[in-house]
């Protein structure tokens, strides 16, 4: 048995409006877990977070969220269900992409 105290899940979750950025922390599946095992030491993640756009949220069912992917991943929509959700909260937006740097002349 895990004694390690669980995050507490910020009920306000359920009422996240469409178009909030946000974080969420998720249980994984076993068979996500087995996935990811370490072939050395044989450790496997037991949580993963998803950083995304909340598209809608069915209060005490699950949250859709698109992914906040950036550099070349593309967005994913992933629905989360409720008994998966650890911990939750409200993120700033993503800041503006900078330009590339140009040499000195």
């Amino acid at each position: 048995m895990n004694s390690t105290p669980r995050p507490a899940l910020d009920p306000q979750w359920a009422t996240w409006p469409p178009g909030a950025r946000v974080v969420v922390r998720r249980r994984l599946t076993p068979d996500e877990a087995r996935a990811t095992q370490a072939p050395a030491t044989g450790e496997a993640k037991s949580v993963t977070d998803v950083i995304g756009i909340v598209l809608s949220v069915s209060p005490g069912a699950s949250i859709t969220l698109r992914t906040d992917a950036g550099g070349s991943h593309e967005s994913v929509e992933v629905t989360i269900p409720a008994e998966q959700l650890v911990a939750a909260k409200r993120i700033p937006p993503r800041p503006p992409r900078r330009l590339p740097r140009q040499p000195v002349d």
